[in-house]
């Protein structure tokens, strides 16, 4: 959510960093309505002022035995003035808060301009490992994983399209990468483990933007309830409603969950394999900082991102996403890429977001500092720390041997019970 003050004080401004989204102009509509419901509120408000005045006129009047008629006539014009004023305001708030919520936050500086990816700017020196030379020619994970036992058809007989059935040895090591994230994120990146809900209300998916934009992006139930699209619905509204002490912050969470999305509007993409499925297993990071903590916050859960793919020796590079192809609530986004050798390319596998105060503001989570007065809006972060289901993809296509078998990463083969590689039946 935008901070209506900031819009006043600059609307140019504010326009001019929509316009590096590729979005029209829209501080002249947001003003309009901004005037109209200050306006209406004046008009209730000067009612209101009205009527105690002539509450004591009234008293007074009664008090000496003298005729109310005509103040009591005006009271009664005042009480129809003031309602209407009301919901006029009210009209007008929410309005301006549906027109606020559907604009997306504002880039950073430090974004590049850009309309699409091929915009994105490449970070040398987070880019990690080299492309494996194969002595063959490398197949695709699903050439791969079939014998493996990753069946598509049987996903599809019991839920339809973008499902996959995992069986024995690969659901054993879709398990064993979950499990290996989280104990790293945790035991060496510093994040407190999270068991959240998967089922949430309106106001916590709303909080972290995809509501009312994106909501045709999920899935809900019949009783009203969201399945989480990511761990970072729950995780980041931990902070609703709440004030921390400046002393308490940063706070980093993390969470193994599934999560769940309908891929509106992702028809043809993606279809084969495991790359965009309806459910997959994802190792959400999370952190609540101060303004002043942000931008080193930022760089430091990139490098937690980084860290899975560094200690499973897959090949990978990071980008800053241009402003054009950035997420609709982040200020700024590095995409963490896996090179995948059965598509001859790298794929995204973690975004790595700020979000500044955009999140807070809509969820209304504060700190108070430790100097100065009034409370302040923290700043939120949120990143992939793997998503578990393209690490598995990355795994089999950069493992892969020749003879259709997959060799075990070291840092995986404690989770795999010593299994080493694993091999078609």
């Amino acid at each position: 959510m935008h901070d209506i003050r900031v819009i006043r004080d600059n609307p140019a401004a504010f326009d001019a960093r929509l316009a590096r989204r590729h979005l029209p102009p829209q501080s002249a509509t947001v003003l309009e309505i901004d005037t109209r419901r200050r306006a209406a509120i004046t008009e209730g408000e000067q009612a209101q002022a009205r009527r105690k005045t002539l509450s004591k006129q009234i008293g007074a009047a009664r008090g000496k035995g003298e005729s109310t008629d005509a103040l009591m006539a005006e009271v009664a014009t005042l009480d129809t003035t003031q309602k209407a004023a009301e919901a006029k305001a009210g009209a007008a708030e929410k309005e301006l808060n549906d027109l606020l919520s559907g604009l997306p936050n504002l880039p950073s500086d430090q974004t590049p301009d850009g309309k699409d990816e091929h915009d994105n700017v490449p970070v040398p020196a987070r880019q990690s490992g080299a492309p494996r030379n194969f002595a063959f020619e490398p197949k695709d994970h699903v050439s791969i994983g079939e014998p493996l036992g990753m069946d598509f058809a049987a996903a599809a007989k019991l839920s339809g399209a973008r499902f996959v059935v995992l069986r024995a040895q690969l659901a054993r090591l879709e398990r064993a990468i979950g499990q290996f994230m989280i104990d790293l994120q945790t035991s060496e990146n510093g994040y407190t483990e999270i068991a959240p809900p998967l089922l949430v209300r309106d106001a916590a998916v709303y909080g972290t933007n995809n509501l009312p934009k994106f909501a045709e992006d999920l899935f809900r139930t019949e009783n009203g309830y969201w399945l989480i699209p990511t761990a970072e619905v729950p995780l980041t509204n931990l902070a609703a409603e709440t004030i921390y002490d400046e002393k308490d912050l940063p706070l980093r969470y993390t969470a193994l969950t599934p999560c769940f999305r309908s891929e509106a509007g992702s028809a043809g993409k993606d279809t084969r394999g495991m790359i965009r499925q309806h459910q997959f297993i994802k190792v959400e990071l999370v952190s609540i900082v101060t303004p002043e903590q942000s931008w080193d916050e930022h760089e430091r859960m990139t490098d937690c991102a980084q860290s899975v793919l560094k200690k499973l020796e897959l090949p990978h590079q990071v980008v800053t996403l241009c402003a054009g192809d950035m997420g609709f609530g982040a200020r700024k986004t590095y995409d963490v890429e896996v090179w995948l050798p059965g598509q001859g390319r790298y794929r995204e596998i973690s975004s790595c977001s700020n979000m500044g105060d955009f999140q807070a503001r809509r969820m209304n989570a504060r700190y108070r500092p430790k100097e100065g007065k009034g409370n302040r809006f923290v700043h939120t972060l949120n990143g992939s720390g793997l998503a578990v289901g393209r690490t598995l993809v990355a795994i089999l296509e950069n493992y892969q041997n020749q003879d259709g078998s997959v060799t075990i990463p070291d840092a995986l083969r404690p989770y795999m019970g010593g299994v080493d590689t694993l091999r078609p039946k």
